[in-house]
């Protein structure tokens, strides 16, 4: 039987971090006591204007083959997850290809379900190989969230930064993501969205990201705990005993209630979103990355990856790395 293993990480950060005091400074109104108090959020990197998603993850797409040993001529498979694509078309994957040099056999799109997007790419990414069909795969997050923020409204252009995050899967003998799982709410596509779109050439709607803050927090909660349930028991693992939770960096408060409930030490959950701020469908593999490279998951550890975000849409994976 075939499995899937993760073999390499790779992140990269556009620029120097931008806390919230230099928000302020830049006419943002709010300040720190007031940003940290109900996010955690101390700081976030903001990419240059002109800077795009397949800039940022062919970086940590670069890193993450270096990790694994892989060349990018072995890649045959591209999955990226972004909200903030470069074009309308074509996907930022065939993009990151490109640069990359990898196979031009290979297949390349992009999946859009906003912050649970790496989650979801990972689980297709997974399927795609224990199928047989593809053996080596690059599943990368890339956004760049700044430029669909209105940073006139407070209570959301203060939560983003913009980052992306990448890892290499490949075909293994032995389990290594043990079990995944993606969901989705249609009916909550409200709560968290950016209704604009391109029509004969004139942004029609409105163009900035916009969100209902106490419905996305309660929503968020909820699925969050019940979907790390669904793979710990698909996997036979009490959900307490995973090794490390890397939840969506959106809102430590989200994150400290999911741990909680499900009885993980804050301890044993990587955090991220106090330096980084919300990077959307980048924030899982951009902590993941940092928590490998700095040492604290080490293989043979059972990792509990889980993403929520605009659609409204949810994910899990639980790997052992």
């Amino acid at each position: 039987m075939l499995y899937t293993r993760l073999t390499g990480t790779g992140s990269y950060l556009p620029g120097t971090p931008v806390s919230n005091d230099d928000l302020a400074a830049r006419g943002i109104d709010s300040n720190d006591e007031w940003i940290v108090s109900r996010t955690g959020i101390r700081s976030r990197f903001l990419a240059t204007p002109g800077t795009t998603a397949s800039e940022l993850g062919l970086v940590a797409a670069q890193r993450a083959l270096e990790m694994a040993g892989v060349a990018a001529s072995d890649i045959d498979l591209i999955i990226v997850a972004t909200s903030t694509p470069d074009f309308i078309f074509p996907s930022t994957a065939c993009l990151i290809q490109g640069r990359l040099g990898s196979s031009k056999g290979a297949a390349a799109f992009d999946v859009q379900a906003v912050c649970s997007g790496f989650v979801y790419a990972l689980g297709i990414a997974e399927k795609f190989i224990r199928s047989g069909s593809h053996s080596k795969a690059l599943v990368i997050g890339a956004e760049v969230f700044s430029r669909i923020l209105d940073w006139n409204d407070r209570g959301t252009c203060v939560l983003f930064g913009d980052g992306a995050g990448a890892v290499v899967l490949e075909a293994a003998e032995e389990p290594g993501i043990l079990a995944t799982a993606m969901h989705a709410d249609g009916s909550q596509n409200d709560i968290l969205n950016v209704p604009g779109q391109v029509c004969g050439g004139q942004v029609t709607g409105d163009p900035f990201l916009r969100m209902d803050g106490q419905a996305v927090f309660k929503f968020a909660v909820r699925v969050l705990a019940e979907v790390a349930e669904e793979v710990c028991v698909e996997a036979g693992i009490p959900a307490n005993a995973v090794d490390w939770l890397i939840p969506h960096q959106a809102n430590i408060r989200i994150m400290d209630a999911t741990a909680k409930k499900l009885g993980v030490d804050r301890d044993r959950v990587i955090i991220t979103v106090d330096r980084h701020g919300n990077t959307s469908a980048a924030s899982v593999p951009l902590a993941l990355d940092e928590a490998v490279r700095d040492g604290r998951i080490r293989r043979g550890q059972r990792v509990l990856l889980e993403g929520v975000g605009g659609g409204f849409t949810w994910g899990a994976a639980l790997l052992e790395f």
